[in-house]
Parts: structure tokens; C-alpha cells; sequence
């Protein structure tokens, strides 16, 4: 079997070291006799794996004491609902820095709720890049303030955190998180999907300042009110437990990458190697999004003849490189460079680049 450099923007690749682990557990989980999949959440086993899970998520991101941090369902779209039932707390104003289409969402699902002030928005520009501090027209009684760090499909990422002063920041980070170092005191709320650095489909992590939970919108579903989760240790339903169980295996594969710290260093050598093949390329690529404002996981590009991309999608297949087709929205193709895709699958995308364009330019 050869296996494919995938590119997929989520569900994502998984670092082949822990595909093997898993695959060596799967039917008998430490001598238990059974799959991790097959074993109750109840069980002293598996409060014993999910512990273990968030004391590495916190070690791994430096979580400070007064957050908790939540195992849910539901995707990170079902916080674009939880974020204004549990933050709002009595106010009725929010606001959302609108870069690209995962921020735009979250708007639609807060309006529902609250009265939604568009701090600031790109779109007039394409969701090209991320609005300076001096651009963001905030209101201090807004009840929280909302960005999408990174935007997946338009690969606009922020290059700073916004000051919010006294009011909550929320940050949705999911196709970002664990990629670079952050400092999350900065950060009110922090949710994201699983599907992009911390494991399969069906896991999403909350971490979330503990002083904010416990006075939810009145009426609304005990399963979008935070404190019952963190007072549950987020066993109160059946959890995701493979997923949960993978994302500890990924949390122990990143510290032998040298942590956050060190699968940064790995991320800027990936992005640096795919912005330069764009960026010298004579035109043949083109990244549309402002420099300082490029994301390193998510890099959308097009070609100099779209007539051209489904020829490309070919042969890059062929070459085994895989799920480059960027979003239907932009067009072109999208690399996504997550943490386990490697340098070498990053090297044999631009040298197959380079060797497309000289073909075809």
C-alpha cells in the first residue's frame, strides 16, 4: 500500500505514527480484551484515558487553572449557538469581525440570539486579510467580541490578537490550533473542530475561563449549557470516546515533535517552502491573500488559466498527492498543511508544481 500526501482541509490527515498505534490497540486496548471503542465511558479505563487527554491539551497549550476545558459533539457550527447562549449573560449586543465564510456563519447563528455589530468585515475585499486593531469598530457593551483566527477556505489567518479591553474575546481556531504558540489568558472562549489538528471527526474542545459559564439563555437545551459539561467532566451524555482517544494519542505524538513550540518551527518551514513556489512562480500561482495575513495551514491558490486546473488535479493525483481542490467559493486549488502533513509532502506538491508550470506555462 502507498499512501497519498493529503491535503484535505477536514477531515484531515492523521500522523502516521498514531494510525499505527491505534491499529495495534484496536482490538484489545492495554490487555483489556476490547477495542477503546467498545468500552464504557463509566469505566475507571476510560476516566483514566480522557484525564489524561486534557492534562496533556492543557500542558500542550499552557491552559491556565481557571479554564475548563470541555470534550463536546455537535461540531464547532453548534458553538456558533453555545458561544451566545452561554456569554451573553444578561446583554443583549455582540460583536463579530467578519473575515470569510466559517465567521460569516457564526453571524447568521448569533443573530438568532442577540443583536450582532459587524465589528469589522473584509468582504467588500474578497476576505483577502485580516482587519488591523485600528480598523475594528468594537463596542464596549457588547457582551463578547468573536474572530475565526484562521479561515480555512479563504487562508487569511490573524497575525495578532485582537485587544478587546474588558469585554470577552471568543476565537474560533479550529483549523489552527496546536499549530502555533498562544498565550490563552488572552482568550475569553477558545472552541474548535477536531478534524483538522487534533484528531477525527466528532470531537470538539471548549476551553473556556470558568468565571463565564453557568448563566446560559433561559429555556435553552441543557446540552448547549456549558456547566453541566465542566461539572460532568464532560462525561454528562456518552462522550465521543474514540475520538477523545485518538486526540491523546495526537497530544502525545506533538510533544515528541517538541510541542507547540517545535511543530511551529515546522509549520513556518511548510508554509514558507509552499508561499515561495507560489510566489516565484512568474504568475503561474497566485495567492491572493495580503503577505502578513497568509495562513500557514490553509494556502488557496489559483492558476494563470483555470482552463488548466482540472489537469492539474489529474496529475497531481497521479503523483499521489491528494484533495488539493480548493473550495467551490475561491476556486483553484487549496493546500492545507496541518500539523502531521510533513515537510517532505509539502516538497513533493511544489516540485510537482514547478514541474506542471514548466509544462504547461
Amino acid at each position: 500500500m502507498t499512501r497519498v500526501h493529503n491535503f484535505s482541509a477536514g477531515p484531515a490527515a492523521l500522523p502516521e505514527p498514531v494510525l499505527h498505534r491505534a491499529a495495534e490497540e484496536m482490538l484489545d486496548w492495554h490487555g483489556r480484551g476490547m477495542s477503546i471503542m467498545e468500552m464504557s465511558h463509566r469505566t475507571p479505563d476510560f476516566e483514566g484515558v480522557i484525564a489524561a487527554v486534557e492534562a496533556d491539551l492543557r500542558e500542550l497549550m499552557g491552559i491556565p487553572a481557571n479554564y475548563k476545558v470541555l470534550f463536546l459533539q455537535g461540531g464547532a457550527t453548534l458553538q456558533f449557538s453555545a458561544v451566545p447562549i452561554n456569554l451573553l449573560r444578561g446583554k443583549q449586543k455582540a460583536d463579530y469581525i467578519v473575515t470569510g465564510s466559517w465567521s460569516e456563519k457564526a453571524v447568521g447563528e448569533a443573530k438568532r440570539f442577540c443583536n450582532v455589530n459587524i465589528a469589522a468585515s473584509t468582504e467588500a475585499d474578497n476576505f483577502t486579510y485580516a482587519p488591523t486593531q485600528s480598523e475594528l469598530k468594537l463596542d464596549p457593551e457588547a457582551a463578547y467580541v468573536h474572530v475565526c483566527t484562521n479561515e480555512t477556505i479563504m487562508g487569511v489567518e490573524f497575525p495578532y490578537v485582537p485587544e478587546t479591553g474588558n469585554v470577552p474575546l471568543v476565537a474560533d481556531m479550529s483549523s489552527h490550533i496546536l499549530s502555533r504558540e498562544i498565550d490563552v489568558s488572552k482568550y475569553a472562549l477558545i472552541y474548535a473542530g477536531a478534524q483538522k489538528n487534533i484528531g477525527p471527526v466528532g470531537l470538539t474542545v471548549v476551553i473556556v475561563r470558568e468565571d463565564l459559564i453557568g448563566q446560559p439563555l433561559p429555556g435553552m437545551p441543557t446540552l448547549l449549557d456549558y456547566k453541566p459539561h465542566a461539572d460532568n467532566g464532560s462525561m454528562l451524555n456518552t462522550p465521543p470516546t474514540f475520538a477523545i482517544y485518538m486526540a491523546g494519542l495526537i497530544f502525545q505524538w506533538l510533544k515528541d515533535q517538541g510541542g507547540v513550540a517545535g511543530i511551529e518551527q515546522q509549520n513556518i518551514a511548510k508554509a514558507k517552502c509552499l508561499y515561495d513556489c507560489i510566489d516565484n512562480s512568474g504568475g503561474f500561482y497566485r495567492n491572493p491573500v495580503r503577505v502578513s495575513d497568509r495562513s500557514r495551514m490553509n494556502v488557496p491558490f489559483t492558476l494563470v488559466d483555470d482552463k488548466l486546473d482540472s489537469v492539474f488535479l489529474k496529475e497531481s493525483l497521479a503523483a499521489g498527492l491528494s484533495s488539493l481542490k480548493g473550495h467551490k467559493s475561491v476556486g483553484g486549488m487549496r493546500a492545507s498543511i496541518y500539523n502531521p502533513m510533513p515537510l517532505a509532502g509539502v516538497e513533493a506538491l511544489t516540485n510537482f508544481m514547478r514541474d506542471f508550470a514548466a509544462r504547461h506555462g
